[in-house]
């Protein structure tokens, strides 16, 4: 079995992930990170990084951004591979991750379920086929609790139309009151609110038509079997640093098989 340790496993997100990987009956949970646990549980819940003294396979980090850099410092020391879902990172801690990957399989993505990052590869062809000729806005949607906007998948989103365009648009939060809506700008909408899990939607307005392709998660578990899923995918690969692409391109190769 993978021994697995959650980075963030007294969270929502974390207690998923202990859930999910019991039932798959591929992982045995040694440890996680953590403040304030809850009795009765058979891992260990420890506070700093300093303290961790269990043997790990894979991280699974569904935390917080001030935790990302000690975690990354962690992950290289050990050489424990690791899958980062934790988005709203700094510049600073995106480098921190490319030189770390030299040194030890990491795994990145800004959205871990799978549906999100099917539809990312249709965006960016729709991208490519409508280009300039549409404006292109996107409105996500996240319950009131989340601290990180735009989210880290909207940026995915935004990224994946910029790929497909031939000609780069500046991505902008919001829009001004005043002002017309210019093509070479992409605007994302951040909407904050009760317990919505994640809703994203990509919209194309042409002169006639309007273009949608969205995407809601319902529950949690979606991103959480998608982190499984990640640190499967992860054992027994090289240093470097890996996304939901190498991740669905494996799938696809062993369904061909």
């Amino acid at each position: 079995m993978i021994k697995l340790f959650v980075c963030g496993v007294t969270g929502a997100m974390g207690k998923n992930i202990v859930e999910l990987a019991r039932q798959s009956g591929k992982f045995e949970i040694v440890g996680g990170l953590g403040q304030h646990p809850e009795e009765g549980l058979n891992y260990p819940v420890f506070e700093h990084f300093d303290d961790v003294s269990v043997p790990i396979d894979v991280i699974i980090d569904f935390s917080n951004a001030s935790v990302v850099d000690e975690l990354i410092k962690f992950s290289v020391a050990h050489r424990c591979r690791t899958v980062i879902c934790t988005t709203g990172l700094s510049k600073e801690t995106e480098l921190n991750i490319q030189s770390a990957s030299r040194s030890v399989a990491l795994f990145k993505s800004g959205n871990m379920s799978l549906g999100i990052n099917l539809i990312t590869k249709l965006i960016e062809q729709a991208a490519s086929v409508l280009d300039e000729q549409y404006d292109v806005e996107i409105i996500e949607k996240h319950h009131n609790r989340k601290l990180d906007a735009p989210s880290g998948t909207a940026l995915m989103l935004a990224d994946a139309v910029n790929n497909g365009v031939t000609l780069q648009k500046s991505v902008e939060l919001g829009r001004k009151a005043i002002g017309k809506k210019e093509r070479s700008t992409l605007n994302i909408h951040s909407v904050r609110g009760g317990t919505i899990v994640g809703e994203h939607e990509v919209m194309f307005a042409g002169d006639d038509e309007i273009i949608t392709i969205s995407h809601g998660a319902y529950s949690r578990r979606v991103f959480a079997k998608g982190a499984l899923d990640a640190a499967a995918f992860l054992i027994g690969k090289p240093a470097g640093l890996y996304d939901m692409n190498d991740l669905l391109a494996d799938l696809l190769e062993t369904k061909i098989k």
